[in-house]
């Protein structure tokens, strides 16, 4: 109870008397209770400071264009410095951001966005439906190589409806089209003459400006005094780091050099709950680890050698010693449990080296030799899982040679790139949304090169199908085939693990989808 009055005093929900004389009614002397007032205080957000920030990810060959946003250090800043069309709430429904409000029509085929009158540039200047087409028209051309591009390919037409308005017409019906302008890609940007937008630019809509910028070591964000967006964007300074190593960002914690840190390193992370000062956070969500295999590229191209791969790991060793318990056992699809549409029916797959053997055998093989590629900027404790599959693999006569990669450039030079590699997925809102970005045949980000007819045609299928009961039996169906016969081991779904000081404050709820409140974070939170 002493929580939730410090909560509705930190709201406004009730005064400070009120609050004494509840605090008083639980037993707290008037000196506890003080006290208190002073942590519900904390707890409102609060203006000024500055948050350092040490995240895992970063690349040297990160740029501003949102076509090539693929890590959380570029996802993070450019939810600070760019706007959505809508975001998501922690509840997991979509709210209108840059949009003030959108409609669509009965057959969910014609959707209308209209802006906010009050949103601006960083430059000044208002933003426009022009500015809003340019942007997503980006993502769209013909040489695009934008992991957006799969998600908005069913837009026939966009146009203006006059400054404020924006109609979008889907050559199929897509009840979820809304949730798609969440993405971190879809940030909105000035329109140029021409009707392109300048894909380096710094100007955005958002709650900061960028002081400086160095790809892959560090950001420097500074809060706009006239940012439109009212009770947002808090803290006056953001610095960003690139801390690769585990040891050295918890250290950078622990010394005092960062605030926060993503993704603490779980085998060490007893080490931080007992310093005083620092606190984990943890949240549920679509985060999970993945092992693609190139299904065109031998010998992943033989469903059996996938199968044998896939009863090859023991999935509850990863959640125990990689996971350290901060997750679950995960069963070869991406759809988790917290979403609609997840397919209780799919019992977990156990590790079975007789069955990966049988698999192999019908392969018309009695032994494999893989490699597995690997680092831990794919993940906390990748190298760990790599090397456990590695020894697991051996009763099944598979033969893993784990090959560690450079952490630097990995998502630019091994990711996609080697037909068997670790990597993970934060997870998208919806079902249809995770499957159209990794699944769906020819999908830039379609790591596992995966096509399967019938995975197809359901696909396209589900997005237009109004009938919930009819579009969850074809959900059911997808991830039957993706874990039958897909060509990416899901070992484990994991809890997002972040460690901060106690300086660092959040909203009692955060967003659940990514890691740091959908790593809208820095426009969200606040420090004291």
């Amino acid at each position: 109870m002493i929580e939730k009055l410090k909560q509705d005093l930190a709201t406004g929900t009730i005064s400070r008397r009120t609050f004494m004389a509840g605090a008083l009614a639980m037993g707290a002397t008037v000196s506890s209770a003080s006290l208190l007032v002073g942590e519900a205080h904390a707890m409102a957000p609060q203006k000024g400071g500055t948050l350092r920030i040490g995240f895992t990810q970063g690349s040297t060959s990160d740029t501003f264009d949102p076509a090539t946003f693929n890590n959380d250090f570029m996802l993070a800043t450019g939810y600070a410095v760019f706007n959505t069309l809508v975001e998501l709430a922690p509840d997991g429904s979509g709210q209108p951001d840059l949009a003030e409000s959108y409609e669509a029509s009965a057959d969910a085929k014609t959707w209308t966005f209209r802006l906010r009158d009050e949103a601006t540039f960083s430059d000044g200047k208002k933003v426009t439906a022009a500015d809003v087409i340019a942007s997503i028209r980006h993502h769209l051309g013909e040489n695009s190589k934008s992991a957006a591009k799969p998600l908005l390919k069913s837009i026939e037409d966009i146009k203006a409806d006059g400054d404020n308005t924006v109609v979008f017409t889907l050559t199929e019906g897509n009840a979820d089209f809304p949730l798609i302008f969440n993405d971190y890609h879809l940030g909105i940007r000035p329109a140029q003459a021409d009707g392109t937008i300048d894909p380096d630019t710094m100007i955005g809509t958002g709650g900061y400006v960028v002081e400086s910028f160095e790809a892959g070591v560090r950001a420097v964000l500074k809060r706009r005094d006239d940012y439109w967006k009212k009770g947002r964007a808090h803290i006056d300074r953001v610095e960003i780091l690139t801390i690769a190593d585990p040891a050295a960002r918890m250290n950078a914690l622990l010394t005092g050099e960062v605030d926060l840190i993503d993704r603490p390193d779980l085998k060490t992370v007893h080490m931080l709950k007992r310093n005083p000062n620092v606190k984990l956070h943890t949240q549920d969500g679509t985060l999970h680890y993945v092992m693609p295999m190139h299904s065109d590229t031998a010998p992943f191209d033989d469903n059996n050698v996938r199968l044998a791969l896939k009863n090859a790991i023991n999935r509850q060793e990863f959640v125990d010693k990689v996971l350290k318990g901060y997750g679950k056992v995960g069963n070869d699809q991406p759809i988790a449990s917290s979403m609609q549409f997840y397919n209780d029916q799919l019992a977990p797959r156990a590790f079975d080296p007789e069955k990966a053997k049988y698999h192999l055998k019908q392969a018309g093989l009695d032994t494999l030799n893989v490699k597995l590629h690997t680092a831990e900027n794919a993940f906390g404790g990748a190298v760990d899982a790599s090397l456990l599959f590695s020894e697991t693999a051996k009763a099944a006569g598979i033969n893993i040679e784990v090959v560690r990669e450079p952490a630097d450039g990995y998502w630019s030079n091994v990711w996609l790139k080697k037909p068997f590699c670790t990597s993970y997925w934060g997870g998208r809102p919806t079902a249809d949304l995770m499957f159209t970005t990794a699944y769906a045949a020819g999908a830039d980000w379609n790591e596992s090169r995966f096509n399967h007819e019938r995975f197809n045609e359901l696909l396209v299928k589900a997005r237009a199908e109004l009938d919930t009961e009819t579009r969850r039996n074809m959900y059911f169906e997808m991830q039957q085939i993706v874990s039958d016969e897909g060509s990416t081991i899901i070992p484990a779904f994991g809890q997002y693990v972040s460690a901060m000081t106690k300086r660092v404050h959040m909203p009692e709820k955060v967003t659940q989808l990514w890691d740091l409140d959908g790593m809208r974070f820095i426009e969200r939170w606040w420090v004291s």
